[in-house]
């Protein structure tokens, strides 16, 4: 009877370590020294609070000094690129402002017009959740709120 306990207990502690890992390939990349922003030529690595990821299907990626530049090139990417096209784009992860940790575009809300400046100047500011969303707006103003899919063009600084 304790011996099926423990094997329970193990099963789960092994469970929960293992639903811990990230899956393979869905782990951001991170930016090397020498890795530089495809927009504006600015070197990545020294702004890790802003670095945003557009990793391909093919297993490369491109970095960004923030999200306004990764979302100028996801808008023109002809321009920025002759090998890749939209649809070999497999994930967007931007750094969220509080945590600044990497996160799926999709798991957070742009802030556009505040008082936050990014390596360029004024930026898109990535927040996670409704409640940081209106904390960041109270501290740092904001003409709106956007989701991935809403942000247009004119809505980059």
């Amino acid at each position: 009877m304790d011996f099926r306990r423990w094997m329970i207990g193990a099963g789960a502690v092994v469970l929960a370590l293992w639903l811990s890992v990230p899956v393979l390939g869905h782990e951001p990349a991170r930016p090397a020294k020498r890795d530089r922003c495809p927009v504006c030529g600015m070197f990545v690595a020294p702004y890790p609070h802003w670095v945003a990821v557009i990793e391909f299907s093919d297993g490369s990626h491109a970095f960004f000094d923030g999200p306004k530049d990764m979302f100028r090139y996801l808008f023109d990417m002809a321009k920025y690129t002759r090998e890749k096209t939209k649809a070999d784009v497999a994930h967007v992860y931007v750094t969220e402002f509080y945590t600044t940790q990497l996160m799926k575009v999709s798991d957070v809300t742009f802030i556009t017009g505040s008082d936050v400046l990014g390596p360029m100047g004024h930026e898109l500011v990535p927040v996670a959740g409704e409640v940081n969303a209106g904390t960041f707006m109270k501290d740092h103003g904001g003409k709106g709120r956007l989701s991935v899919e809403e942000v247009t063009p004119s809505d980059i600084p």
